[in-house]
């Protein structure tokens, strides 16, 4: 379908737009930061201050906003995409001169108000631009050298802003995001083995060359790895985050201890109990079975998303849906695969649960996006 006809085709109307929305997403939505209220309320000790209520507060204007976008013609988000990146980039270059800094980092412009992360911005940008420029690009070109490096460019500017900030867990996601935009357009697999033979080649140079001349990192970078594969080599510095965590993970065991009973949360070993490590206090209170049940409703959102891509009928709501449906992904299994130690610490807030604004209002847009593609579908008139 062209794009002229899918634009001319997709007009339902009125309160039909209502109807015609994915509300299974929006349920499942509903239902996980659910999860992430009570788990705010806990870490506070039974108050609804300081996490809890803000956050109910933000959730409700995120909502609020994904039903707006929703709403609106996909054809217009489409129009907006490169706008957006650009904004995006703008903002980002805009924190390394007027940005506020916290923990050792330079990610946030302060408004007064709130206080935005431009990073966040740019994943869902990114995924905008890439599916509006797939959409435009014949697909005999999808693979030619020249119409692969303009998207590969379009990724790794943001990236290296990023990284500058220093943030290396939304600049991997950007890498991994914008890469599955590329693979899902049809881009030669070649490319995408060349890019991981030179991964694994970097990676080797640098474990081969510790304690030789031409060593690639320096001592307390080695050092950094040395406690991600072993945090008991440094328990009380580098390897405190994740050793806490396990001890949380584990005394959870199957049941967990009962809701507000968790004694590395409310005893304050745990560090970033709100934020990053927030899951293993959901573990420490109900145990495997409360991890397994957000698991099962992450998994659930995930295929929905993935359901409405596949139903799409064109190009740029599929590669829009996609892409930001593995934007989602990429933030649950990091996060927890991040805090039972299977990746390093890199700084990546569990979606929906965790506390904080940005992530939440951005992610919230990014399903609005998916909405606004599933609701102005062409469908067959009955």
């Amino acid at each position: 379908m062209s794009y002229l006809e899918y634009r001319v085709t997709s007009v339902p109307s009125g309160f039909r737009k209502i109807l015609y929305m994915n509300w299974a997403i929006v349920i499942l939505i509903i239902s996980i930061s659910t999860v992430g209220f009570l788990m705010l309320y806990s870490v506070a000790g039974g108050s609804f201050t300081p996490w809890a209520e803000p956050q109910i507060k933000r959730f409700l204007l995120a909502l609020g906003l994904m039903f707006f976008i929703a709403m609106v013609p996909i054809w217009f988000w489409r129009n907006m995409s490169f706008l957006t990146y650009v904004i995006a980039l703008v903002l980002l270059i805009l924190v390394g001169f007027i940005g506020s800094k916290g923990m050792g980092a330079q990610r946030w412009i302060d408004l007064g108000f709130i206080k935005i992360q431009p990073s966040e911005l740019a994943k869902v940008a990114v995924v905008m631009v890439l599916a509006a420029y797939y959409d435009m690009l014949p697909a005999q070109k999808t693979s030619r050298p020249l119409w692969v490096l303009l998207p590969v460019t379009i990724i790794l500017i943001p990236t290296f802003v990023v990284l500058q900030q220093p943030d290396l867990g939304t600049s991997l996601l950007l890498l991994m995001t914008g890469g599955t935009v590329m693979f899902l357009a049809g881009v030669h697999w070649a490319y995408f083995a060349s890019v991981i033979a030179s991964g694994i080649g970097i990676v080797t140079a640098v474990f081969k060359s510790r304690g030789t001349t031409w060593q690639l990192l320096n001592d307390y970078q080695y050092r950094r790895i040395d406690t991600f594969i072993d945090p008991s080599k440094d328990p009380l510095g580098a390897g405190y985050h994740i050793t806490q965590s396990k001890i949380a993970l584990g005394s959870g065991s199957f049941s967990g201890r009962g809701f507000m009973q968790g004694t590395q949360s409310r005893l304050n070993f745990l560090p970033e109990k709100h934020t990053d490590f927030i899951f293993t206090t959901l573990a420490e209170e109900f145990g495997f079975i409360g991890g397994i049940s957000l698991l099962i409703m992450y998994v659930l959102l995930l295929i929905f998303c993935l359901w409405s891509a596949l139903e799409a009928k064109d190009r740029y709501s599929s590669l829009l849906i996609s892409g930001t449906a593995m934007t989602f992904f990429l933030f649950f299994a990091v996060n927890m695969s991040m805090v039972m130690g299977l990746l390093p610490v890199v700084g990546v807030p569990l979606p929906l649960v965790s506390w904080g604004g940005s992530a939440m209002l951005v992610l919230m847009a990014g399903f609005g996006l998916i909405q606004s593609a599933h609701v102005h579908r062409p469908r067959t008139a009955k």
